[in-house]
């Protein structure tokens, strides 16, 4: 059995959005969506910690970030040691700087790009062309996590930011992706 490590949306907790179908899907592997600390206004290092102390064979573990969830998983990837994980799904996540204050220090001197790619066996990237939180253009986020991270992409027409604001419960794309990384 194979773990599944969810770090969840800015605002958000692992009741919202569509965590629980994801869980849900992957029955047969152990999920685990922590709740971050202080989601409406968060801090880089409980939020790192908390995502850290789910992990615990990086090799059978598959990281699933979405927004700045996944952006919490390139500090956890930066500064790990070891064995690779098996691989990450970033959902609707920032590859930068993308103006919300509040979020400023998760991109706080920027990424070792290299650092990432090394810490993680394979990276796939679920987008939408409609999202408007990466801004200024989504494709800008995923041309950057293809280039240094060697990453697959998906990009949808639609789905906003795939966030509990449009009350997504399912993300069957976000699943399949997992599946494929599953050891």
């Amino acid at each position: 059995m194979s773990t599944v490590v969810v770090s969840h949306e800015y605002a958000s907790s692992p009741d919202q959005a569509w965590y629980e179908h994801l869980a849900t899907a992957l029955g047969a592997h152990d999920v685990r969506v922590p709740q971050m600390p202080n989601p409406e206004a968060p801090e880089p290092e409980p939020w790192l910690r908390a995502v850290a102390a789910e992990v615990s064979a990086p090799a059978d573990t598959v990281l699933v970030g979405h927004s700045l969830g996944g952006v919490n998983l390139l500090r956890l990837l930066q500064q790990h040691e070891g064995a690779p994980f098996a691989g990450v799904v970033l959902v609707a996540s920032m590859a930068h700087e993308v103006g919300y204050e509040a979020l400023a220090p998760f991109f706080d001197n920027g990424f070792d790009w290299p650092r990432i790619r090394n810490a993680a066996k394979q990276f796939r990237v679920l987008v939408a062309i409609d999202d408007p939180v990466l801004t200024p253009d989504p494709l800008d986020h995923v041309r950057l996590f293809t280039t240094h991270l060697g990453a697959k992409s998906l990009i949808t027409p639609d789905g906003i930011h795939f966030s509990r604001h449009q009350n997504r419960r399912e993300l069957h794309e976000a699943v399949q992706m997992v599946q494929e990384l599953l050891p």
